[in-house]
């Protein structure tokens, strides 16, 4: 039988988001972090944003910065042309 994966996402003082789950990436700069997780689209804003992990296989991300606001959306902010991460490994 096959075990149900559950998404959750754990901040750190405003510091430190860790986000499981994610299926992509479709952006990332300082202020702002787009990613496609199993629960929809989550957009997350701040300033000095950095990636300290990112594991695409058991789809952890971990961000570092100033946390601002974290919100959800059920459709991909694009096309189809696939999150930044899709596009890098084609």
């Amino acid at each position: 039988m096959e075990e149900e994966k559950r998404h959750f996402i754990t901040m750190e003082n405003r510091e430190k988001l860790t986000i499981t789950e994610v299926e992509d990436v479709e952006s990332f700069d300082e202020e702002k972090v787009v990613v496609y997780t199993s629960m929809g689209t989550m957009t997350v804003i701040g300033s000095e944003f950095r990636i300290h992990k990112l594991n695409v296989e058991d789809g952890q991300l971990v961000i570092e910065g100033e946390i601002d606001e974290i919100k959800y959306s059920q459709t991909r902010e694009t096309s189809n042309q696939g999150g930044f991460f899709s596009r890098l490994f084609q």
